[in-house]
């Protein structure tokens, strides 16, 4: 009840507040402006706060601590950036899309190239934010996975091609709203759940003891993943880019009221993306406690457990959960005797961790062994398999219509953007150059609808990477790089004329790709190298081509 009725309503407010108030297209792509500046932080922060945000950070901490939330260091900075650079052009020259403005600056080709590489990471990722909450509510549920791809995906259809623009920013405040109401109280209720012994204070310690209380990493070996240097270079290069150029962002600020509105908007999106993040992360650390006083499953997945467990590695599979079932008794005594847990448990703990954490990859090899059509990774299963057991029902509903939400919030932006893109730098410009506002409107619909169903299609046919949230950071990083430089010569580098930025983006990216084919670096780097490529490559061609020397003059 809770959960239909959280859902339901978004829907139906969301057509209530914005059906068929749309009669051109500025008021259909952009709502008419009518923005203020925390509709626009909500509606940005919404738009990137995904179902995966919810499912994959609180496993992602659960494994490997609060260390990834340096990926969002460089994003405060990007903000800044963008509110100084970006924001003002795209004003000043009235765009629907950010890719109108290389039309301007470079030429119709560039234009071309940057909107088709923005549908193809994009559609992409609108795929991937339906199946992300609807491969794991399937599993620990038993719900039809293509059913629920289908129903979320047709729910944001609803409302997004009724309203449009409005539309999206009218529901992700509401879905907001769910969303931090949901984390704080799972929070609560984990705190609560503790031994009477164990307060906030002496879970933070077992945390620290546990090492995923490790949150800054100053190493520059380029293989990791996550690091100081990483998260401030390569995040904020892929937060440029994601911020200043997906038309799914870009849409967002460019419906505020004013310059100051949408400026205000990044600022505060900026200023509380970091420490929701980090408390996305502290919920992870908390269920990790938590499952330190109660026995955690070897493996989170249960369908897959139960697959394993008719297979040849029953027996050996048994044998690891009773190795398991001694260390956690072995832990137990060691919390409950410890008078100071901020300084008795030391070298003890880590070692009995160490031995778990043994335990469980045998177990993911077991999978990859004997049920290889499952996926080896439980970590997206961690916080759901929690929920659904140990929260009471109320608060049940009220995570599942967090990761519904996050899921709906996410996917609506994503759709109205690429359905914008597709009117107004393909259809428009290039198919149908005189057509009526009307005739767009409808169009843009249509295109809408297509994304959406082209989505919930990609979603029925996906498959569960190692793990979601950096499933879905990687398609970024192998496009942003590209498209980011592209925008940077446009700004920065006038000299740059549009026949060598359009090549130098087409040989960036193929060397992007071939750089992530060969895993050569961590793919936060590919952002860095992506944009770097484009720069170079465009000033050699520019000044180093048969016609160098006009195009320079010309310059």
């Amino acid at each position: 009840m809770v959960l239909v009725g959280t859902i339901g309503f978004i829907v139906v407010y969301g057509m209530i507040r914005t059906g068929g108030q749309a009669s051109n297209l500025h008021s259909y792509l952009l709502g008419d402006n009518e923005a203020k500046w925390w509709t626009v932080g909500l509606s940005v922060m919404a738009t990137q706060a995904s179902a995966i945000t919810f499912m994959s950070t609180p496993g992602q901490a659960f494994h490997d601590g609060m260390g990834f939330v340096q990926f969002y260091f460089g994003l405060p900075l990007a903000m800044i950036i963008i509110c100084y650079t970006f924001i003002p052009i795209y004003y000043r020259l009235k765009v629907y899309t950010a890719y109108e403005f290389l039309e301007q600056r470079f030429d119709v080709r560039t234009r071309a190239l940057t909107s088709i590489l923005f549908l193809v990471q994009r559609g992409l990722a609108a795929g991937i934010t339906i199946y992300a909450p609807a491969i794991i509510l399937s599993t620990i549920l038993g719900w039809n996975l293509n059913l629920l791809n289908a129903m979320l995906g047709i729910l944001v259809i609803l409302y997004t091609v009724t309203g449009g623009s409005k539309a999206v920013s009218v529901t992700q405040k509401q879905q907001m709203f769910i969303i931090f109401a949901g984390m704080f109280a799972a929070f609560f209720v984990i705190l609560d759940s503790l031994p009477a012994h164990i307060g906030f204070k002496e879970a933070m310690n077992i945390a620290g003891h546990s090492g995923k209380l490790n949150i800054l990493d100053f190493s520059i070996d380029p293989a990791n993943r996550y690091t100081f240097w990483s998260g401030i270079t390569g995040g904020l290069f892929l937060a440029l880019s994601y911020f200043g150029t997906d038309q799914s962002q870009v849409q967002r600020y460019l419906s505020g009221q004013s310059i100051r509105q949408s400026r205000l908007g990044l600022i505060f999106n900026g200023l509380l993306k970091v420490p929701m993040q980090f408390f996305i992360l502290l919920v992870g650390v908390m269920v990790f406690v938590f499952y330190q006083f109660v026995n955690p499953p070897v493996f989170f997945n249960k369908n897959t457990l139960d697959k394993l467990r008719k297979t040849e590695a029953s027996a050996k599979l048994s044998a690891l959960e009773t190795k398991q079932d001694s260390i956690f008794r072995l832990k137990a005594e060691l919390l409950q005797s410890s008078h100071n847990i901020g300084t008795a448990l030391g070298p003890s703990l880590s070692v009995l961790q160490s031995e778990e954490s043994g335990i469980r990859n045998e177990v993911r090899q077991l999978v990859t062994d004997h049920v290889p059509e499952d996926e080896s990774n439980d970590k997206d299963y961690v916080f759901i398999s929690f929920i659904l057991a140990y929260l009471p029902k109320g608060l049940i509903g009220l995570l599942l219509a967090v990761i519904f939400s996050a899921a709906m919030s996410s996917t609506s932006s994503e759709l109205s953007a690429l359905a914008t893109t597709t009117t107004v730098d393909i259809y428009k410009r290039i198919f149908h150059i005189s057509g009526s506002e009307e005739h767009y409107v409808t169009a843009t619909r249509l295109f809408t609808i297509f994304w959406g169903l082209l989505a919930i299609l990609f979603a029925c046919f996906g498959s569960l990477f190692e793990n979601l949230i950096q499933f879905v950071n990687i398609i970024g990083s192998l496009f942003y790089g590209t498209i980011l430089g592209i925008f940077l010569v446009a700004f920065y580098f006038r000299v740059i004329q549009g026949k060598a930025i359009f090549y130098a983006a087409i040989i960036s990216e193929l060397l992007i790709l071939l750089i992530y084919y060969l895993n050569l670096v961590s793919y936060l780097w590919l952002n860095v190298i992506g944009c770097v490529l484009v720069i170079i490559i465009s000033h050699l061609i520019e000044f180093l081509g048969p016609t160098a020397s006009s195009n320079y003059e010309t310059a």
